[in-house]
């Protein structure tokens, strides 16, 4: 009975050897490196293109300004003289998508006082736009000096 056991025990150890073998042999083959052709060395060795590099959306350009971008211009890629000053982000759990408002902007001044709904925000063409200035014609400004200048009208009642 010790004998059929011991003999048992070796053709199974046989069978396991010639598996881990196989196996072997099988992903050396799958990982062994191919032999090049002179023909498409000589491509090959050419200049080599770098990584394009992955363009962002609206929340990836956000989350490295201060309060993810609140008050802060952004613009896509391919607009001239358009941006939006971001005034609203709902942010979903994975930080990189969500809705965002702002005020829309054009030539450095505001289309409209209300802010609205960005579309496209998840889109691959977002930049910041580092150093828009308001210019002196601003809304803000004209605003301000509205409020400071005193009306006539209320100092006479």
């Amino acid at each position: 009975m010790a004998n059929a056991l011991v003999n048992r025990a070796a053709t199974v150890n046989q069978a396991t050897n010639f598996f881990r073998a196989s196996f072997s042999f099988l992903r050396n083959l799958s990982t062994a490196t191919p032999t090049k052709d002179p023909s498409t060395e000589s491509s090959a060795d050419g200049p080599k293109k770098p990584k394009r590099k992955k363009k962002k959306n609206l929340f990836e350009v956000a989350q490295f300004l201060p309060n993810w971008g609140l008050g802060y211009h952004m613009a896509k890629t391919h607009w001239a003289n358009v941006s939006y000053e971001i005034t609203k982000i709902n942010l979903y759990k994975d930080g990189r998508h969500g809705k965002a408002w702002g005020l829309a902007y054009r030539d450095g001044l505001p289309i409209a006082e209300a802010p609205k709904k960005i579309s496209g925000v998840h889109k691959r063409c977002w930049k910041y736009i580092a150093n828009l200035k308001k210019p002196e014609g601003s809304l803000d400004q004209i605003k301000k000096t509205e409020e400071s200048t005193p009306n006539p009208d209320v100092q006479a009642a």
